[in-house]
């Protein structure tokens, strides 16, 4: 199926813990296998595109890492480890940086696409270039709906993408125009508006909080263009 609903240790919250692209996926460790296999199977990946980490000796993957299917970046806290391991195990496939600034909850303030990235306006003009090396795409500092933790804010793909309510419809049509994706509004886990804390997903497939409703998963599934 395209799209499931999945909770992560009981946790409705599955973006707080998940990360995934078109080519491979990261997971904290300790998962059911039936939990792993849904995972595979939602986004259409093998076993060994599905890799299991800690960051920063935290299981809060997806708040702390952001990329796309062209690189990873990784904040400053995570442990040499950890980051070797990262290194060894996707290395060959993507960019792997390590972003040198004060902000280290990446994927809550950058949000990404093949095409493009939002980052927070607080981050440093040098982080933004490595952002645009490590991603291989253009850069924009900006905040969506006047809030400036813009990876918090949505989920974007390389087909379509889905923002907090209070995005405009000027936000939006630039966006769709930047990420060269349709863009909607949506909410997740029965009206969340952080939709990343509630959604994980890539061009293939995608997985929601297990309190997502009927409506809102309709909505996000047209947005994001799954079968």
């Amino acid at each position: 199926m395209p799209l499931e609903r999945l909770s992560i240790y009981g946790n409705p919250n599955i973006g707080v813990y998940l990360f995934a692209t078109d080519t491979y996926a990261l997971i904290p460790p300790g998962l059911e296998e039936k939990t792993r296999r849904i995972i595979g199977e939602a986004l259409d990946l093998d076993e060994d595109r599905i890799v299991e980490t800690t960051i920063a000796d935290m299981r809060i993957i997806g708040v702390m890492v952001a990329g796309n299917d062209n690189g990873l970046l990784l904040p400053r806290i995570i442990s040499s480890g950890e980051e070797a391991s990262l290194r060894r195990t996707l290395g060959d496939l993507i960019n792997i940086e390590v972003l040198d600034s004060r902000l280290t909850a990446l994927g809550n303030v950058i949000l990404a696409n093949d095409n493009a990235a939002v980052i927070c306006p607080d981050f440093e003009d040098k982080v933004a270039e490595t952002v645009r090396n490590t991603l291989g795409v253009e850069v924009e500092k900006r905040s969506i709906a006047y809030i400036p933790t813009v990876g918090s804010l949505g989920v974007v793909t390389n087909k379509g993408g889905v923002l907090h309510p209070d995005a405009s419809d000027e936000e939006l049509e630039h966006l769709a125009d930047l990420f060269k994706v349709p863009l909607d509004i949506g909410t997740v886990n029965f009206g969340v508006s952080f939709i990343k804390t509630g959604l994980v997903a890539n061009s293939r497939g995608a997985l929601v909080g297990e309190y997502t409703t009927g409506p809102e998963l309709a909505r996000i599934q047209k947005a994001l263009q799954l079968d």
